[in-house]
């Protein structure tokens, strides 16, 4: 998933500032001015949704607190706008921590072995740096501890594993999967069973000292436009720099970008602002080149592995930049593999307003999990999920029963914006009265043959999107 573009329109003056910005040529500046955006883009669109979910209360999309989990006994729909290209396959929790005083632990409850279910660990810098669940650590009950990168200690007695955040700040992403609607009061009771608390109450000890207050930066899509590298600035404090970061920080330093710097854009000569605008504008020109050109196509969809921890990046911020544009949060592909698709295996943009499509698989031949698999519709502007009569936004393997397959045994999914029929309504996955954007996921993909692994080389390959006859 990612947030709303929020961060990716470019008619802004961004601010910077500078120890030494005067000493640094216009040239310099846009070179500097690109690679920032490039490095900065996921951490501050990182923000700008940790704002909304933990910090500004007022907001519609708020979830809860730092430290507290938020439940939502329910599934994405075409009115969460915060975050685009949502799962909609498996209701959410949320826990964002704060954990600048002492580790948190985590606590999962036994879940039934038929249900695949994960936490997704991701700090500030957008890097994966841990799972429990179904695939990595199984079903069974346990507690498992998150520090951030300054604590230092020992694991105490029962913690199963401990995880270290990047950041001071990091985000835990629960998916349970929901078999039907009938099934959510079960996902309610396995929601209910995860806990979080600080490492001092797991303890029975005394809380430390609170850490100091923060004046939290408000965010939207309006200020980003003209503080980018102020967003930037204010969240590097909390993230101290990998080796791999160390050339990056420096050159973001020359033009007072960093932890502890403020900026003053006005203190640009005129063609430093200027370089700065041309610096960010292509930044996003070669994150957009890298997603059409980054990726093996197969069938016309797009299959690549954007998603990682510190040492998956190796401080490739290219590669960071653009999975967190093409769906921020993203799972390793171990854990979770998404082709998608904008276009038919030609080229041709996919249009509902133009065209009906279908998606064939073959008897036997669906994408090969050992979880489940799902292919749900975006509005190809947005990316956000698209209204429709039967609030369906995506087709899922737990939906087979009730579906109708063709005599041959193979099974074909009615892609366009009106119903088929009634006939073949259960095969409808409705689309926009415009672009179309669909994403196929595949939670924890099979590692034998057939495979979709390693992305975009493996033995399964998905059915491109034809047009309908």
């Amino acid at each position: 998933m990612k947030t709303k573009t929020i961060l990716t329109s470019l008619g802004f003056a961004l601010a910077l500032t500078t120890t030494r910005a005067a000493d640094v040529t216009p040239a310099e500046t846009k070179a500097i001015a690109e690679e920032g955006f490039i490095y900065g883009l996921p951490i501050v669109m990182n923000y700008a949704v940790m704002y909304e979910y933990a910090i500004d209360k007022s907001n519609p999309e708020f979830k809860a607190p730092f430290n507290q989990i938020k439940n939502e006994a329910r599934v994405f729909t075409d009115k969460d706008t915060a975050i685009v290209t949502p799962n909609s396959d498996t209701p959410y929790s949320f826990l964002w921590m704060d954990l600048r005083t002492e580790p948190m632990v985590l606590s999962v409850p036994a879940v039934e072995r038929s249900r695949y279910y994960a936490v997704q660990l991701e700090d500030g810098n957008t890097f994966n740096f841990g799972y429990i669940g179904s695939r990595a650590t199984g079903n069974d009950a346990g507690d498992y501890m998150v520090a951030g990168p300054d604590w230092k200690g020992e694991a105490p007695a029962g913690i199963k594993k401990v995880f270290r955040s990047t950041t001071q700040f990091a985000l835990a992403g629960y998916r349970t999967q929901l078999f039907g609607p009938e099934d959510m009061p079960n996902i309610v009771k396995v929601q209910a069973g995860y806990k979080v608390q600080p490492l001092s109450a797991f303890l029975k000890q005394p809380a430390p000292p609170p850490a100091p207050a923060i004046n939290f930066p408000k965010i939207n899509k309006e200020l980003v436009k003209t503080g980018f590298f102020d967003y930037l600035d204010f969240c590097l404090q909390f993230a101290p720099a990998g080796p791999e970061e160390k050339e990056i920080r420096e050159k973001l330093a020359t033009l007072g970008i960093g932890a502890g710097k403020t900026f003053d854009f006005k203190a640009l000569s005129p063609e430093q602002k200027a370089a700065v605008v041309e610096g960010v504008k292509a930044g996003e020109a070669k994150i957009e080149q890298y997603l059409l050109a980054g990726q093996k196509i197969v069938n016309g969809w797009r299959v690549g592995a954007f998603f990682g921890d510190r040492n998956f990046f190796h401080g490739n911020w290219l590669l960071r930049a653009a999975g967190a544009k093409a769906g921020i949060y993203g799972n390793d592909a171990i854990e979770a593999t998404y082709p998608m698709t904008k276009t038919l295996a030609d080229g041709e943009p996919l249009d509902g307003s133009k065209h009906n499509y279908t998606l064939t698989f073959p008897d036997g031949q669906y994408p090969p999990v050992n979880a489940f698999w799902s292919v749900t519709m975006y509005d190809g502007k947005s990316q956000l999920l698209v209204e429709n009569p039967l609030n369906r936004f995506l087709i899922n393997s737990p939906m087979l029963p009730k579906m109708k397959k063709n005599a041959d045994g193979s099974l074909t999914l009615y892609i366009q914006k009106d119903s088929p029929g009634k006939d073949k309504e259960s095969n409808w996955l409705p689309a926009p009265n415009d672009l179309i954007y669909l994403v196929l996921r595949l939670y924890n993909p099979k590692t034998e043959a057939p495979s979709i692994l390693p992305p975009g080389e493996g033995t399964w390959k998905p059915p491109g999107i034809v047009k309908a006859k």
